[in-house]
């Protein structure tokens, strides 16, 4: 992948992200906290959450092809940086207090973490079929 598609995909990953943690937010609030509305200080920090989390998907860039074992050892580093990153800033900005509200962050960052790496995996194995269908095509073309 080149970086300027590395780029396209980092974008459409923060509007993913962006997006996922608007539906997570509004659902637990309207479990947990019906009559909490969102501000726009509230979205400018998602925005922001999203951006920094975003641009920690630069660990996963490689300019040339990765084994599944280094890929997957980027997604796990990827993961635990993600986590303490956000982690650290919501304490530092006082998002989060105590152990019980790190948790369920924690839990939160988890649960959008599994929703885009899925949306990603779900758009490469599209990407895949339509090479290979390509490449069949090609082969067709070529053996006849």
């Amino acid at each position: 992948m080149n970086l300027f598609e590395f780029v396209q995909k980092i974008i459409k990953n923060f509007f993913i992200i962006f997006a996922s943690i608007i539906m997570v937010i509004t659902l637990l609030r309207q479990m947990f906290n019906h009559d909490m509305a969102f501000d726009l200080k509230s979205i400018y920090i998602i925005m922001a959450f999203s951006f920094l989390s975003t641009l920690t998907g630069f660990i996963l860039y490689s300019p040339h092809d990765l084994s599944e074992k280094e890929m997957r050892i980027r997604i796990i580093i990827h993961f635990f940086t993600l986590e303490i990153l956000l982690i650290v800033l919501g304490s530092a900005i006082h998002l989060v207090n105590g152990t019980s509200e790190i948790i369920i962050l924690a839990l939160q960052i988890a649960v959008i973490y599994i929703i885009v790496r899925l949306l990603s995996w779900q758009n490469d194995k599209k990407d895949a079929k339509e090479i290979n269908e390509k490449l069949k095509a090609l082969k067709k073309d070529f053996g006849e």
